[in-house]
């Protein structure tokens, strides 16, 4: 077992909730058209808004034009280092080759990009530990879309817990990320605003 893969199943072994407890009761009680995750086990439930839709159908279609579709995921749970942390991210893009674990879940291990687009409500997730939750897990690139500010936040370079390099784009210009292992540059012009 990895060290990543030993954080995760910390809730395992200390006998409180796991995750897979947590989701399976959640699955039943969540109310149509809601997404839920779980961030340090506080469970976080947000309806999908127009503005937050048409970004997170942006960057997929974009992404869709070099990524096979088995490889692109919206609102499928990962579960990541740290307490009790199982995220349905707003885009995914996993590894060529990446395989499902003994659960049918995706490993953090294998994700390679991931956005999310900024809901008011949950947007101290998105900065914060969802961020260090995915340096931790190493994942090579990371954006936030952020439809109050206008502008697009790009992390890069995961080490030690944190993002080495951060770079903020207004909506209206070109990500560019032609320099990280996503290969590709992403246009937000039509990225609506809140």
């Amino acid at each position: 077992m990895t060290v990543l893969e030993d954080r995760i199943e910390m809730a395992d072994d200390s006998g409180e909730l796991t995750l897979d407890e947590l989701f399976e009761s959640l699955e039943r009680t969540t109310p149509e058209g809601y997404k839920v995750e779980i961030v340090e086990g506080a469970i976080f439930m947000s309806p999908q808004r127009d503005t937050h839709w048409e970004i997170i159908l942006d960057i997929v279609e974009q992404l869709r034009t070099k990524y096979p579709r088995k490889r692109v995921k919206s609102d499928v749970r990962v579960d990541y280092p740290g307490h009790l942390n199982g995220f349905a991210s707003d885009v995914t893009l996993v590894a060529e080759g990446a395989e499902r674990d003994d659960k049918g879940l995706w490993r953090c291990k294998d994700v390679e990009f991931v956005a999310e687009v900024i809901s008011r409500s949950t947007a101290h997730n998105d900065y914060g530990p969802k961020k260090t939750a995915y340096a931790l897990a190493e994942v090579p690139v990371y954006l936030i879309a952020d439809p109050y500010q206008g502008k697009c936040h790009l992390y890069t370079q995961p080490k030690d817990g944190e993002y080495v390099s951060e770079l903020s784009i207004a909506f209206g210009a070109d990500v560019d990320m032609t320099t990280t292992p996503l290969g590709l540059t992403l246009k937000t012009d039509e990225f609506p605003r809140d």
